[in-house]
């Protein structure tokens, strides 16, 4: 690992080239935002009725219009009287006369299910049309939208466990153009699905490249950048994909139809790929080069850092070699690039534990979020006023770390958060049925920006442990275990939402798990990435408190040498 550092010094360290590139891959997160957030309008429920069928009224009520017509062929619900979504008024057949005078006005004595469709009030976030109301995902047919949401996500999930391990074996460059690519046809084919099913698969392979290019191009940033600006530059590109998701509903009621906004998705992929594609604004990951042993390769893209950040690649100093030097030595073993398994991870003694832990946090930290919306919903029943709220505490959320993870250390910040997430869920729990609205309010908005903290850190924490060698495999593992959690959602809903309180016991209680874990990680702040397998088993756990433990030493017998002048715990 350290020759693999020396080497990046002497190409100019994190120099004017290495920081233009990094800030530069900002700008496909706000992409890859509008993507990830194009769920949620997709997938928006309308307000909506039936059509009223003027042959199952009886005679006098056959002439009426307007609203006369729905409250004559609609029920009504509650004391708002609601119309009824899916239900229809029956009336009794007319019996004969047998009296003379007037006839008495006809009553309902029943219910019918729609039989000439629906009819929607309103726009689905801004959509006048979207796959809800152009193949009436609603009534019976309403499981159909949280199967294609959880046909999404298992998409994003198999992107970045596939992908990711594609990523160590091909390299990031490779996989993001590929995903970009293939994203873009797919993009382009969503908006030509003729059929509800073609759209289900198509949505299934679409999150699929999507993860693949959002998870090459994290590990290519973070493997640009030295450790005192990681966390700066990946919150920076968390707050660019923020601003796509707040530029979603605009576009959206730009637009006014799913069909055109999935044809601007792919318009914008087809733009990255059009400029990202070129190395000058995407090289290969050097870091991955060198860690793979394809010194040929790396060695193009450091003289061309070091000539950027007005580094000369053959001057030599006292306290370094010259870059020409530092790749000659490191050359000088074998030859042919030397790629490493996933299944690698099942040999460390501690890598594979620190990533089950990660993934778990992860987990809890995406599916819980789930339970929060739930209770968020009844005090704020719109669409837009909860989807702005989100974009705006994932932005808090990623300031908060910013302004925490490298004062106090990841490990101190991932369980102040694990903690806040687990006692608002917990108290939400136990007091759903006493806690006024306001309480209940402010706990599920503290419960979202805490859980979206433990997410983003979880991601970033991981992809400092794990190494080079399989990074790819072991951040997409993590990332994959967050879209399972958010598959928690839309599995409730299959079931009618019947076991929603069974599942945030269940999140609440694995929280509670995830705050003992965290105390196993060890803390990466201000360490250089790891490099190999063994480097990685090299990250032992540290007290969370930053001084030595006072010892009291029997005599004759000598001192720990634990803690001597100049060491410090994160050496262990």
């Amino acid at each position: 690992m350290e020759q693999e550092a020396r080497v990046l010094r002497a190409a100019g360290g994190f120099g004017r080239a290495r920081r233009l590139l990094a800030a530069a891959s900002w700008v496909p997160c706000i992409v890859l935002g509008l993507a990830l957030s194009s769920e949620a309008l997709l997938t928006a429920q309308p307000g909506h009725h039936c059509r009223p069928d003027p042959a199952l009224l009886p005679p006098a009520l056959r002439a009426l219009r307007g609203p006369a017509l729905l409250d004559a062929a609609i029920p009504r619900l509650g004391p708002t009287r609601t119309p009824n979504p899916c239900l229809l008024l029956r009336y009794p057949d007319p019996a004969p006369r047998t009296c003379p005078g007037p006839r008495p006005a006809p009553a309902p004595n029943g219910t019918w299910p729609c039989t000439r469709g629906w009819l929607y009030a309103l726009p689905a976030a801004g959509l006048l049309q979207s796959p809800v109301t152009q193949w009436n995902l609603v009534c019976g047919d309403g499981w159909k939208v949280p199967l294609e949401q959880v046909s999404h996500l298992l998409g994003w999930l198999l992107g970045c466990v596939v992908l990711g391990a594609g990523c160590d074996r091909f390299g990031r460059r490779a996989v993001f153009v590929a995903s970009l690519v293939l994203a873009t046809g797919l993009g382009a084919s969503e908006a030509l699905a003729a059929s509800f099913p073609t759209l289900l698969v198509l949505r299934l392979l679409h999150g699929g490249t999507l993860a693949g290019a959002l998870l090459a191009l994290y590990l290519a940033r973070l493997e640009l950048c030295d450790p005192p600006h990681r966390l700066a530059f990946s919150v920076g590109a968390g707050l660019f994909s923020v601003a796509g998701t707040l530029l979603l509903p605009g576009l959206a009621v730009l637009v006014q139809d799913w069909r055109l906004l999935q044809g601007l998705g792919a318009l914008m992929s087809g733009l990255l790929l059009l400029f990202w594609g070129f190395p000058a604004l995407f090289p290969e990951s050097p870091c991955w080069l060198l860690a793979t042993g394809q010194v040929a390769r790396a060695r193009k893209i450091l003289w061309h850092f070091a000539e950027a950040s007005g580094v000369d690649p053959e001057d030599s100093s006292l306290e370094e070699n010259s870059l020409v030097t530092e790749l000659a030595m490191l050359s000088a073993g074998s030859p042919q690039p030397q790629y490493q398994s996933p299944l690698g991870l099942l040999r460390t003694q501690v890598t594979w534990r620190n990533g089950l832990i990660l993934g778990f946090s992860s987990l809890v930290g995406e599916g819980i979020r789930a339970s929060f919306r739930r209770s968020l919903a009844p005090q704020v029943p719109t669409f837009y006023l909860p989807y702005f709220l989100e974009a705006g505490l994932e932005a808090a959320a990623l300031v908060f770390l910013l302004l925490t993870a490298d004062r106090c250390g990841r490990r101190p910040v991932l369980l102040l958060g694990t903690m806040a997430t687990g006692l608002a869920s917990l108290l939400l729990l136990a007091g759903a049925q006493y806690l006024p609205g306001w309480t209940m309010l402010s706990l599920s908005v503290l419960g979202l920006l805490a859980s979206r903290a433990v997410s983003a850190l979880s991601s970033l924490f991981a992809a400092e442990v794990f190494p080079t060698v399989i990074r790819g495999a072991g951040l997409g593992l993590v990332l994959g275990a967050g879209f399972l959690g958010q598959a928690a959602g839309p599995l409730d809903a299959l079931h009618g939402r019947r076991g929603f309180f069974l599942q945030h016991v269940v999140f609440a209680s694995l929280a509670v798990l995830v705050l003992l874990c965290v105390l196993l990680l060890p803390e990466s702040r201000s360490r250089g990435l790891p490099q190999s397998l063994q480097d990685a088993d090299r990250l032992r756990r540290s007290p969370l408190l930053r001084a030595c433990p006072r010892q009291d030493h029997l005599p004759l017998l000598s001192p720990s040498n634990s803690c001597w002048p100049g060491h410090t715990p994160e050496q262990h």
